[in-house]
C-alpha cells in the first residue's frame, strides 16, 4: 500500500475530529459571548452562533483537505510521521489563530456597542 494513502487517512481522521470537537466546544462557549452581544436575543444569538460554526466547519475543513494536494511522496515511516506533524502542526495553528481572530472581533463589537446605547 501507497505510504500517502496511510498518510491521508490518518491526516484526515485527526483533522476531522479535531475540527468537530473543536467547532463543538466554541458553538456551546461562544453563546455566551454572543448572547451579550444581542443583549439577550436568544434567536439572533443562536443564528448567528450557528452560521459561525458553518463557516468554521467550511472553512477548516475546507483547508484540510486542499492540504492534501501539497505532500511530497512519502518514502520511509519518519517521513510519513514528519509530513504528518507538519501539516497537523499548521492546520492547529490556523485554527488557533482564526479563534483568537474571531474572539477579537466580537470584543471590539462588544466596545462598539456599549459606546452607541448606554
Amino acid at each position: 500500500m501507497n505510504s500517502n494513502i496511510v498518510a491521508y487517512i490518518i491526516y484526515l481522521v485527526l483533522m476531522v475530529y479535531i475540527i468537530y470537537w473543536l467547532g463543538r466546544l466554541f458553538h456551546r462557549s461562544g453563546r455566551v459571548f454572543i448572547l451579550q452581544l444581542y443583549k439577550g436575543d436568544t434567536a439572533s444569538t443562536d443564528t448567528t452562533n450557528n452560521i459561525l460554526l458553518i463557516a468554521y466547519y467550511l472553512f477548516n475543513m475546507g483547508y484540510a483537505f486542499l492540504k492534501l494536494r501539497s505532500w511530497e511522496r512519502i518514502r520511509s515511516p519518519a517521513q510519513l510521521i514528519d509530513s504528518l506533524s507538519g501539516n497537523i502542526g499548521i492546520l492547529i495553528l490556523i485554527l488557533a489563530v482564526t479563534h483568537y481572530f474571531n474572539m477579537l472581533l466580537i470584543y471590539f463589537l462588544a466596545q462598539k456597542h456599549k459606546t452607541i446605547t448606554p
